[in-house]
């Protein structure tokens, strides 16, 4: 089954309800919604409805980021999956957040700063050894050798994420698809959608992360008809 959306809501929550059956949450990303505030958007979701979420990013990113100062986040450790306190709480709270909205997938994008070496390898095998393994975890790394992200993924079980029209998927047995396209303007050509289409696997997400996110998402869910 493939599975279209976008990367956070592009309308307004009753209308992206009857429009698309998953969202990746992003604001799980920059600082978590309280669990009251999960529920609603649970309870408020049609039954068959699916969040998937973005894991926060002081597991991922550090606190000199740009964007730890965008959500106003005041650590002095945190982020590159490393063996601290800060990092394993952050997990607690991505956790619950995805119990509450039974997300299935919790991604995890890193920054181009986390590079493909031998302590921030050993960070992440030690940081996913200790998760309880009722996720499907995504990994969106930036600037990894494909043999890096090929091995990871396999000794993790992590599903590589890319943006088809620019990189291909190295390791998976589902697709999960976020589309930036060459930057946050960019929007996807008819060429490009049915690449992204032909890059499907059985089961798939492909998840607009652009400007024009909420047309793209919705002329590809018209290609999909098409039975191309």
């Amino acid at each position: 089954m493939i599975k279209v959306g976008c990367c956070g809501f592009p309308t307004a929550m009753k209308m992206y309800f009857q429009l698309f059956n998953v969202v990746e949450v992003q604001k799980t990303f920059y600082r978590p919604p309280n669990i009251e505030v999960a529920k609603k958007w649970r309870e408020n979701a049609p039954d068959n409805f699916e969040f998937t979420l973005k894991a926060w990013q002081v597991i991922t990113h550090p606190p000199n980021s740009p964007t730890y100062r965008k959500a106003r986040l005041d650590f002095k450790e945190g982020g590159f999956f490393k063996p601290v306190k800060e990092v394993f709480e952050a997990w607690e709270v991505t956790r619950d957040v995805a119990k509450v909205l039974n997300a299935r997938v919790i991604v995890f994008q890193t920054p181009r700063s986390f590079k493909d070496c031998d302590e921030n390898i050993k960070n992440m095998k030690e940081f996913f050894s200790t998760l309880e393994r009722n996720f499907l975890f995504c990994f969106e790394p930036r600037g990894w050798k494909a043999e890096k992200i090929k091995e990871i993924c396999r000794d993790l079980n992590l599903i590589h994420v890319v943006d088809p029209t620019i990189e291909n998927q190295l390791y998976g047995d589902v697709s999960y698809f976020r589309l930036h396209g060459i930057d946050y303007k960019h929007a996807y050509s008819d060429e490009e959608l049915l690449k992204i289409r032909r890059s499907c696997k059985e089961n798939s997400y492909v998840m607009f992360n652009n400007l024009s996110m909420l047309n793209d998402a919705l002329r590809f869910k018209n290609l999909l008809k098409l039975n191309l």
